[in-house]
């Protein structure tokens, strides 16, 4: 499998930006012929509560979960897994984000995005200088 989709990062110069209140969910990327599949998986995560945007070549998915009060709430450090999810991916400009498909099942988000359609007859030119 190719690493085609690396996860936004700040500069190597410049000290990682650490958001408190989501956390990287883990994904998988499968590059199909005509699109790229996305799983990402979002346990505790109802259809609902699930948030796709894109921004120019970049696609960010937030997954928040639903969070009860319990009558018997104590702290026991588990505000690390009660975080939301936060997925941010440079997919780049040969992907048709207007025609994404997404579907939710069993904490499993899978999402698909097609592929522009190019044509390998175009010749393109280009005036230098």
């Amino acid at each position: 499998m190719h690493a085609l989709i690396p996860t936004l990062r700040a500069p190597h110069t410049a000290a990682p930006e650490i958001d408190a209140d989501f956390r990287q969910p883990a994904f998988e990327c499968h590059d199909l012929p005509n699109a790229l599949c996305l799983e990402v998986f979002v346990p505790g995560v109802e259809a609902s509560g699930v948030e796709i945007t894109s921004r120019g070549p970049d696609l960010v998915v937030t997954a928040r979960k639903a969070h009860p009060v319990r009558t018997n709430w104590r702290a026991l450090h588990l505000e690390a897994v009660q975080r939301d999810y936060q997925l941010k991916l440079r997919l780049g400009h040969g992907v048709d984000f207007d025609g994404l498909h997404a579907e939710l099942r069993d904490g499993v988000l899978s999402v698909v995005v097609p592929k522009r359609q190019t044509s390998d007859n175009r010749v393109t030119a280009r005036r230098v200088a």
